[in-house]
């Protein structure tokens, strides 16, 4: 079970920010919502083939204080690392939030 001294990193929840890009598409930007602490636990590596590259995604369980606002459209930044929001649910004891997310690797 996670305690709140677990949470020994400082991660930005950023959500997206979109924008017309003047050619008919959308320009997406992240925007920093929350500053939270966590605590970020690897989990398995597999082979990633995103736009004909060949990469790898590594898969994280995050753990922060509970929150209604995190979907699986935010993320985590930590300096350079951007961790996408796969899933996200309450602990047991509804004091925590379990996320799983993804960093891809090039």
């Amino acid at each position: 079970m996670t305690q709140p001294g677990d949470l020994n990193r400082r991660l930005t929840l950023q959500a997206p920010n979109d924008s017309d890009d003047g050619a008919g598409g959308v320009a997406r930007n992240y925007v920093t919502v929350a500053r939270v602490w966590a605590q970020v636990t690897p989990q398995a590596m597999r082979a990633d083939v995103g736009a004909d590259s060949l990469g790898a995604v590594q898969r994280f369980r995050i753990v922060i204080r509970v929150r209604d606002d995190v979907t699986t459209r935010h993320q985590f930044a930590d300096g350079d690392t951007i961790y996408r929001v796969v899933a996200a649910r309450e602990s047991a004891d509804r004091r925590f939030l379990e996320i799983d997310a993804e960093v891809r690797e090039e």
